[in-house]
């Protein structure tokens, strides 16, 4: 996790494979300085916490040992908080049992956190640095536990899949620029996972949580209300991360539905209607279905089929209504299909 310790650690990691947990001797993506660590290889990093977990000072040294920077273009914010980790561990609802997959683990703040609890844990990360040094990581500071972890070295959009068993859960702190998209593609991507729970800016939480009829009710409360039952778990403060963000974070918790929205139309058909109806949220849905529907009247023709009143607003609608226009435009596009068919078939001569 972007974001205190017996303190040891190593320096280095090796270069990482997409797919691999163990380090090797070197590392092609490390800054000039970086060395790749021999068997007694190790920085000591002194903290107050007598434990495995990242405190302040340690992710400031190892970050340094690193030549790492965090960068606003990668949304890096990590967290130095022991105590915060796990009350995102247990707020999350990690058990034993779980394969849990965490999306961008930074230094490994939350990494070593989830691992004291789940039974394994798959980290995706895009930067090259920090996949290199987090198995190394890991080994140094909860070696019983290294077996458990594997790295995916990654942009999280691009993973299509992971290693060793299916994920249950999905625990991370969310750069702030990508965090809706990676949220929706790991939900979709992988239909084992149960439960969620993301660090995100507390704009984009309150976004992800509301429901009909709310002002910041929109495309991702609809999205996600697709997969999962979505509530705010909680409030951040900023003191908690290094650098100190400009904005308050926001937990999310995500319970994917037991059962899947009964529609006839694919989700694709379903998120179409919603990009549509959010693009121009101000206007009646009659109007800014119209593009979507291929006319005004088109439109207005499924919303009435659906039961929806033309003259409504895409705010006002539930996720399964959503599913019912999308339904009723896929009947209404077969039953002009099937009429066309049978005039084509009228008009030829005999």
């Amino acid at each position: 996790m972007k974001g205190g310790p017996q303190a040891q650690a190593f320096r280095g990691a090796g270069n990482c494979a997409r797919n691999h947990t163990p380090p090797a001797p070197a590392n092609e993506h490390a800054p000039p300085s970086y060395q790749a660590p021999g068997p007694r290889t190790l920085v000591l990093v002194s903290s107050p916490t007598p434990d495995a977990l990242l405190g302040p000072a340690d992710v400031r040294e190892l970050a340094a040992a690193l030549g790492v920077r965090p960068t606003k273009q990668r949304g890096q914010n990590f967290v130095i908080d022991a105590n915060t980790v796990r009350r995102i561990v247990r707020t999350a609802d990690v058990r034993p049992d779980d394969v849990v997959v965490e999306v961008g683990p930074g230094l490994g703040s939350l990494t070593l956190a989830l691992l004291e609890v789940a039974d394994r844990v798959t980290a995706v990360e895009i930067d090259d640095v920090l996949a290199a040094a987090l198995p190394a990581t890991i080994t140094a500071r909860m070696p019983a536990r290294a077996d458990r972890f594997a790295l995916v070295h990654s942009d999280a959009m691009h993973v299509a899949e992971l290693p060793g068993p299916a994920p249950t859960a999905l625990v991370a702190n969310l750069p702030y620029n990508v965090a809706v998209p990676v949220l929706l593609h790991m939900l979709d991507t992988f239909p084992t996972i149960e439960r969620t729970l993301v660090m995100v800016q507390a704009e984009v939480a309150d976004r992800l949580a509301a429901g009909p009829g709310s002002k910041v009710y929109g495309v991702p409360s609809v999205k996600a209300n697709w997969y999962a039952e979505v509530k705010r778990a909680g409030a951040i403060g900023r003191n908690v991360f290094w650098p100190a963000p400009n904005v308050d974070s926001g937990l999310v918790s995500l319970v994917r539905r037991t059962e899947p929205i009964k529609t006839t139309a694919t989700k694709a058909e379903v998120f179409a209607v919603v990009d549509a109806a959010f693009a121009q949220r101000r206007k009646t849905l009659r109007a800014a279905l119209a593009g979507w529907a291929g006319s005004a009247a088109a439109a207005e023709a499924a919303l009435v089929a659906a039961g929806v009143s033309p003259q409504a607003r895409g705010e006002a609608l539930t996720v399964e209504e959503f599913a019912a226009i999308a339904e009723n435009r896929a009947d209404a596009d077969a039953l002009d299909t099937a009429q066309h068919a049978q005039h084509t078939e009228e008009s030829r001569p005999s």
